[in-house]
């Protein structure tokens, strides 16, 4: 039977694109929270490791000298985010088919569709790198006669006269970043775990979505941020609870979006 509340993102009849209600989000987020509590173990684990990576990645440009990367590159882990909730995506199929769910289960998700989920790998790790060479340059041209170190970055960053031009332009230019790698991976990578595709497909498919719901769309991108931001401000610790929730929710969105294949 043909869902008549879908459009259909090429000229064939699938994949195809739903319009949904603005409010959709909520219930993406209540669903992603009832997954997190039938499968806790398994994605409190998820999220510690993504905790103890994040730790570890501060303590590595910290030590060689590159602290002034850490502010982007928490700003940065929304755009890799989606291809490292994988697992958690995987978790909530899972738990929709009956399947047994376990770590394990979660991680081996990569290679369900190794190839192009390697490709939107690649399309958002170039992302990050041209944001954290962004970030760079605006970082030497705001302050390279102040000379921070890592114990007063959050001061000088924040405090001086330049912070307000800098955060102004790297918050718009980030923002325009963020938006556009939202669109492109709101739904792509579930769509790639979840049926034999290929990258560009599901981007486009990703794309449409986003197109067609703007208003869903955007109050679901501000859900997703100020989760991760609270995940982050704690010193990356409630990580272990927002990346999940995010992870399981997206999932939820996917199948909401996106019809189901004939």
């Amino acid at each position: 039977m043909t869902d008549t509340n879908a459009v259909p993102v090429f000229t064939s009849p699938s994949p195809q694109v739903r319009v949904i209600a603005d409010d959709r989000p909520w219930a993406w987020l209540e669903a992603g929270f009832a997954d997190l509590k039938r499968a806790w173990p398994v994605s409190m684990a998820y999220g510690a490791i993504v905790v103890a990576f994040s730790w570890a990645l501060v303590l590595v440009m910290t030590g060689t000298g590159f602290f002034y990367l850490i502010l982007p590159m928490c700003a940065g882990f929304m755009l890799v985010a989606p291809l490292a909730a994988v697992g958690l995506y995987e978790t909530s199929r899972r738990l929709s088919t009956g399947e047994p769910v376990s770590l394990g289960a979660a991680i081996r998700a990569f290679l369900a569709n190794p190839r192009h989920i390697a490709y939107m790998g690649l399309v958002l790790a170039l992302f990050l790198l041209f944001w954290i060479r962004i970030a760079t340059l605006l970082y030497a041209v705001f302050f390279s006669d102040l000379n921070p170190n890592f114990a007063n970055l959050i001061n000088v960053v924040f405090n001086s006269d330049v912070s307000l031009p800098f955060l102004v332009v790297g918050t718009l230019v980030g923002g325009v970043l963020a938006l556009l790698v939202f669109a492109i991976g709101a739904v792509s990578v579930p769509m790639l775990l979840d049926r034999d595709t290929n990258v560009f497909t599901a981007i486009v498919t990703s794309i449409t979505a986003v197109r067609l719901n703007p208003k869903p769309m955007l109050l679901w991108a501000f859900i997703i941020v100020f989760c991760a931001g609270v995940g982050m401000a704690t010193l990356f610790v409630g990580l272990a609870i927002a990346l999940p929730l995010i992870g399981h929710a997206t999932w939820h969105a996917y199948r909401d979006l996106v019809a189901k294949e004939e």
